[in-house]
């Protein structure tokens, strides 16, 4: 049973989270990014009892769903709905695949030799775990990655690596349901090397026929790769537009192709 059907993302909050509950398993992540949702799970017991106290009112007058977890109600005896909340922002803030700017003097650096080659899908468990790593709040739970780690055996979730040498020294991870790449979260080891990251994983998506890669949180770095914000409502609809693209080509490039 899909635990997000029925539930109108259209009339949801727009700078909250929009439901409480469900699961993080595989067929879970794929309806809600479906749906134009995406999971932040509460960082330790603390947080979660954090978002009841805050949010227990909105549920019980029917403003915030409460959603069902898999094989039981929400709250069952076993569960804590508000350990898990799914967010969908509106204005949404988007890239088109080909457009993702590294900027000049990125460009340049890569144009006079910097040794960095790109790949897809070749480190998806390593790129989880930097992404993870030393983050505040902790939002990439365990529970999360193993999640995650199924939608990537599944062909849903992927990653885009940046090397020098045999080092990874940045990457970025998102989860595509349909036309439509969501970038959870980045990393880098070296200056520029999750622009990078991002721009490779973008030309291919969009090789791949994708049309839309959603950053999900609106902020400067984001605008700085060349975010603009799409109204909730138009996101929805790219979502719904049928289109599934084909899988990413995933071999080595060099990423001064990106210069």
């Amino acid at each position: 049973m899909n635990a997000f059907a029925g539930l109108d993302v259209r009339t949801a909050p727009a700078d909250g989270p929009v439901a409480f509950g469900a699961g993080l398993g595989a067929a879970e992540l794929l309806a809600a990014y479906r749906c134009g949702l995406f999971p932040m799970p509460a960082a330790d017991e603390f947080a979660a009892a954090y978002n009841e106290a805050r949010f227990q009112d909105a549920v019980e007058k029917g403003e915030l769903a409460l959603l069902a977890a898999p094989g039981g109600p929400a709250g069952g005896p076993d569960a804590d709905p508000y350990a898990l909340a799914w967010w969908s922002p509106d204005p949404r803030p988007v890239l088109p695949p080909d457009g993702v700017r590294i900027g000049r003097r990125l460009a340049r650096r890569l144009r006079n030799g910097l040794p960095w080659w790109t790949s897809a899908d070749r480190s998806f468990g390593e790129v989880l775990e930097r992404c993870a790593e030393r983050r505040q709040p902790v939002w990439l739970t365990d529970e999360l990655k193993k999640g995650l780690e199924e939608l990537h055996a599944l062909g849903a979730a992927h990653s885009g690596e940046v090397w020098e040498g045999d080092e990874l020294i940045g990457g970025v991870f998102g989860v595509a349901a349909g036309p439509v790449l969501s970038l959870d979260s980045m990393f880098h080891l070296r200056p520029d090397a999750a622009r990078v990251a991002v721009a490779d994983l973008g030309v291919r998506f969009g090789a791949a026929g994708g049309r839309l890669l959603d950053a999900q949180w609106d902020g400067p770095h984001i605008r700085s790769l060349g975010a603009v914000l799409m109204p909730r409502e138009r996101y929805l609809a790219e979502l719904a537009a049928g289109v599934e693209p084909g899988p990413l080509a995933c071999g080595p490039k060099p990423a001064a192709r990106l210069a």
